[in-house]
């Protein structure tokens, strides 16, 4: 074969040297190609003949082609092939398998952050990440939400374990809650659990750490019968963020957590890519991704390109900087405190998240800092300001937080003054914006400079090219886009469809869908209950729905109480009502509203169905209806109703 090559290679060389000695002869390139060129152009006119042979020569050469190789193109169909069965994962997976698992977001879809999900077999199942979010402005008295865990009890006696991805609160924001009214194993890198023992210990449940199972990261942990646990590390704005191999008798499914790639991250602890390629190589069933930035198409830059930023701040800096970040962002606090020290800076830390969370990320050596380097917050008035540097909380303008109380001049240490400089290295969380705003303004009229560069933060999420960078070296059959809202998740199946997963392939979620995948298909087959449960972070407590309606309808409808005393036996007032209202008419015109609520109760007592001064309640609850109607024919509001009535 090799010599049959050779001999084939061998005559098509001597035919093209042959070719081009022909050409050679009818072109004599010895001749200046200016000659040649005017003595054709004359020729052609001159005699006709000549130029229809030249014409007829010139045909002739476009005729001729390098014959073609057959021993190449065979090659060039085998790696078409080849890169067929490479792109291919259906090559990869046993579509004779009856396998199935079913996957349910109970939280994380069409919001930022309250991330829980369900895995679950025939027989058993698992929770990845518990987390919390945030409340809306409308949500009065509500500190935070956690997901509603209905569908959690149903399944509980089939749940084997709860595994962690990272450590942010939107995914162990909502343990302790969980974990007061049902316990299961734990598993998770040491600092999640570090963090999530910190969480135990503020709800007084310190017990409950027995759980916790300390996983290695690129070892498989069999969990239950039917699952196979792999955490492969992942750069994200947390340290110690993993992403998940679950294999189950379906197929392995790749759940990405948050993330982001980055090749130059502060530890220098780069993403475990290889792992990720090592699945799609053997064959992925489905990839749930981060949606999170799915509309930006730069990538996201490396957590390192804010020190530059941060070295210019400090050195021009002329009083105390205090700066402020996400607490759980540990390297972005570690480069801002470098910088601090480099340029003779004592480190104050303030803020309950900011200070366990340092203290966490140097106890477990995450970070290393000497201890001589920190002050105490009573310490900083004896120390001069350009000495002086503030790690706080409250970069999103939360009113409880350690920033907006010093900008509003009621933080029991820190004042602030006008040589200060104000450090945010973060972006807004979306809906706090207003908050933001507003401490900005209280910090200014104090006379501080605010720093707010866009250099000063970098994005913690995956942007366009590196969701399309997860996507092929993972390879999946299906894919279900995650963690963001409807409009995020949507782009990112557009992202998928570019890198070759079938619109087919792909279903977008929405929390409490329940998606059945085996490896021929991927359907819904059912809903569950899912929802938000309230919870005031004073006390720890759950606040019921009623209560949090209740305070919706006095903060923008107001409230009416009644107390009126009536005749059982005629059905008429023994005397005026009196009526007392909040929020729905001006103070002017209280007597003129409590004689309308007068003329409505005679009314209504003039029209009374029978038998129904006999039941209170019932009574009570049809004057309610009577007086909300009436004030919503003439104000359009529906106000809170408290009627007492008295009956004798």
């Amino acid at each position: 074969m090799e010599q049959e090559n050779q001999e084939s290679v061998k005559s098509t060389s001597q035919e093209n040297r042959k070719q081009y000695n022909n050409n050679k002869r009818h072109n004599n390139p010895s001749r200046p190609s200016g000659q040649n060129s005017n003595k054709q152009a004359g020729t052609t006119g001159a005699n006709p003949s000549n130029g229809s042979k030249s014409k007829s020569a010139s045909r002739g050469r476009r005729r001729q082609s390098t014959p073609v190789n057959d021993s190449l193109k065979a090659f060039v169909e085998i790696n078409q092939e080849a890169h067929k069965q490479r792109l291919n994962p259906h090559y990869k997976l046993d579509l004779n398998s009856k396998e199935k698992i079913r996957i349910t977001p109970l939280g994380g879809l069409g919001e930022i952050g309250g991330n829980i999900t369900v895995f679950e077999t025939e027989k058993e199942a698992i929770l990845i990440d518990v987390g919390m979010s945030f409340p809306d402005e409308d949500m009065h008295g509500v500190d935070i939400l956690v997901p509603d865990f209905t569908y959690i009890r149903e399944i509980r006696n089939k749940i084997k374990a709860v595994i962690i991805t990272h450590a942010h609160e939107d995914h162990i924001g909502a343990m302790p809650y969980l974990y007061k009214e049902m316990q299961f194993p734990i598993y998770g890198s040491p600092l999640p659990l570090a963090m999530i023992g910190n969480k135990f210990d503020e709800h007084h449940i310190k017990d409950f750490k027995q759980y916790f199972n300390p996983i290695e990261k690129r070892k498989v942990y069999k969990i239950g019968e039917d699952f196979e646990v792999e955490w492969m590390h992942m750069t994200h704005s947390i340290i110690d963020s993993s992403s998940l191999a679950v294999t189950t008798s379906a197929g392995t499914i790749i759940h990405t957590g948050d993330f982001k790639i980055d090749h130059t991250p502060v530890d220098g602890y780069t993403a475990d890519l290889h792992r990720l390629a090592h699945y799609g190589d053997k064959g992925v069933l489905c990839l749930l991704s981060d949606s999170t930035n799915s509309y930006n198409t730069a990538p996201t830059p490396s957590e390192l390109s804010v020190a530059p930023a941060l070295d210019r701040v400090f050195a021009k800096a002329e009083g105390r900087v205090i700066l402020s970040t996400f607490s759980s962002n540990i390297h972005r606090v570690y480069q801002a405190i470098q910088y601090g020290v480099k340029y003779g800076r004592k480190v104050c830390v303030i803020g309950r998240s900011m200070e366990r969370n340092i203290e966490v990320a140097m106890q477990y050596d995450y970070i290393k800092l000497p201890k001589n380097i920190f002050v105490e917050p009573e310490q900083i008035a004896h120390l001069n300001d350009k000495d002086v540097l503030i790690v706080t909380t409250g970069s999103q303008g939360e009113p409880s937080s350690a920033l907006f109380r010093m900008s509003i001049g009621e933080h029991r240490h820190v004042k602030i003054k006008p040589t200060d400089l104000i450090v945010l290295s973060s972006r807004p969380i979306p809906g706090n914006e207003g908050s933001i705003s507003g401490m900005l303004n209280y910090l200014q009229r104090a006379g501080a400079k605010v720093a707010q560069d866009r250099e000063l933060h970098v994005s913690g999420h995956a942007s366009i090219e590196e969701q399309k960078l997860m996507l092929r070296l993972v390879n999946p059959k299906f894919f279900l886009p995650i963690h963001g809202e409807y409009n995020h998740v949507m782009r990112h199946r557009d992202t998928a469809m570019l890198c070759g997963v079938p619109e087919r392939n792909i279903y977008i979620m929405n929390d409490g869908d329940t998606v059945e995948i085996a490896p021929k298909y991927m359907r819904k087959v059912k809903t569950v209950r899912t929802g938000k449960t309230y919870i005031d972070n004073q006390n720890n407590h759950k606040i019921d729905d009623d209560i949090v309606i209740d305070r919706q309808k006095l903060a923008t409808d107001g409230i009416v109480m009644i107390v009126a005393q009536i005749d059982g036996q005629h059905s008429t007032m023994l005397s005026k009502p009196i009526v007392t209202s909040f929020g729905i008419v001006a103070d002017k015109q209280d007597k003129f509203f409590a004689k309308e609520m007068e003329d409505v109760l005679e009314h209504f007592l003039a029209n009374i169905k029978e038998g129904l001064l006999e039941n209170p309640r019932a009574l009570e609850n049809d004057l309610r209806q009577a007086v909300r109607k009436h004030i919503y024919r003439k104000m359009k509001k529906y106000p809170l109703i408290v009627p007492h009535i008295f009956i004798m």
